[in-house]
């Protein structure tokens, strides 16, 4: 059984993601902030971890550099969930990190549980590569866009 960790200040995200989660038969631990998600990476070791990015305290994008800098859970991918969704803000999360990806806020369940399977799933892991690489390159186009007409 693979086990998640959700990280989220809001405890109805945080229900939401577990039950459906625990349907799909994901064991699933839960971290209201980002001091106990460290602490939670570090002790159960979860084999994936849905993080949100604006946390009171640290922010996912804080945690996400922590946890990259320990040796434990260096390699443990890692799903942003935003309600920030601006493009720089998607792009940031991609950017970072090629071990990790980004759903924006709201999303519908199934949809993150899907995501999560196919990160998860060495056969799908390919797919899901491509996919967020075409993402990428799209919001790199709408940024620099963005960012000439600014100017």
């Amino acid at each position: 059984m693979k086990k998640i960790l959700v990280v989220d200040d809001e405890p109805s995200i945080r229900r939401l993601l577990g039950v459906a989660l625990g349907n799909r038969g994901f064991e699933v631990i839960e971290a209201e902030d980002g001091i106990q998600a460290i602490a939670l990476a570090l002790t159960e070791k979860p084999d994936l971890i849905v993080l949100d990015v604006m946390m009171p305290g640290l922010t996912g994008h804080q945690v996400h550099e922590r946890l990259r800098g320990k040796p434990e859970t260096k390699d443990t991918p890692i799903l942003f969930l935003s309600a920030a969704g601006t493009f720089e803000e998607q792009r940031r999360s991609l950017a970072e990190d090629s071990n990790a990806d980004y759903l924006p806020k709201p999303f519908q369940p199934r949809e993150v549980v899907d995501h999560i399977s196919a990160m998860l799933d060495p056969d799908r892991r390919a797919a899901v590569e491509r996919e967020r690489g075409k993402r990428e390159a799209k919001l790199n186009k709408i940024v620099e866009i963005m960012h000439r007409e600014r100017d």
